[in-house]
């Protein structure tokens, strides 16, 4: 029997785990997943994730990809490995995909939400940031987000890797909103930096905290620096993927949305 490619969207607390991606410390949701998928297959099964998330970042839209030979429908698929994940890892939902779909890098846009809690709540902290040393001044925030829209090199806002050369990324959307108990950042682009998201948020909140001109941005893109002491990279813990995009000819189906707030 040939293999079938099957795509799943995943959703996972990030606090209890070292981010998505399988490395020397334990444990982390792609590890879990290939045991769990391993032990329904009775053979070695990797999965391929859309992409990165780090210790303590969540997602309710992580998107991956495993194939397998058994006869078994979507649901039994879903069913079957969410019975062997602990509660803090759900397997949305799962389709069956053409062979050329691959989560990664068949991508084409990414979307993430970012918390920001009003209320010093310590029962809150592992799933919102906390800022509250910083003036947080919505309308200078907003008045400062097309100075990061559209395609720019942000060497200046991710973590320096030396396996990644190109930190050209395009920025189609970005908005700052503020609501009785949180500011909410969301934010899509084609592809993301390590901490990109995170540095980006540090910008904004640091530009209202200090009230820097907004253009600020721009010298500071164009300084394509990746230690930066003018803002901060914000917590993980406030940090969401909630959505992964792909062309429909490879991924003709629509993704399940989860609330987060």
């Amino acid at each position: 029997m040939n293999k079938r490619r099957i795509a799943i969207q995943i959703a996972y607390d990030g606090s209890v785990f070292y981010g998505w991606q399988k490395q020397y410390i334990s444990p982390t949701v792609q590890e879990l997943v290939e045991q769990g998928l391993s032990e329904i297959f009775k053979e070695l099964t990797l999965v391929t994730g859309s992409g990165r998330t780090d210790s303590g970042v969540h997602a309710t839209c992580q998107m991956a990809h495993f194939d397998f030979n058994l006869n078994m429908n979507m649901e039994q698929i879903r069913l079957a490995v969410k019975s062997k994940l602990p509660h803090s890892i759900q397997v949305i939902k799962a389709w069956e995909v053409c062979d050329e779909f691959h989560a990664r890098y068949s991508a084409e846009k990414r979307s993430y939400t970012y918390l920001i809690s009003k209320d010093s709540n310590p029962f809150v902290r592992q799933y919102q940031a906390d800022l509250w040393k910083y003036k947080i001044r919505t309308e200078k925030i907003v008045e400062t987000i097309p100075y990061f829209l559209g395609e720019h090199d942000f060497t200046s806002f991710c973590k320096p890797n030396p396996e990644v050369k190109n930190h050209v990324c395009n920025i189609s959307h970005l908005s700052f909103e503020e609501t009785d108990r949180h500011w909410v950042l969301k934010i899509s682009a084609n592809r993301f930096l390590h901490n990109m998201v995170r540095r980006i948020v540090g910008a904004l909140v640091a530009i209202s905290h200090k009230n820097h001109p907004s253009e600020i941005v721009s010298q500071w893109i164009e300084a394509k620096k990746h230690e930066q002491k003018n803002f901060f990279t914000a917590p993980a813990q406030g940090l969401y993927l909630c959505k992964v995009e792909y062309p429909e000819h490879l991924f003709p189906y629509q993704t399940i949305d989860v609330p987060i707030i």
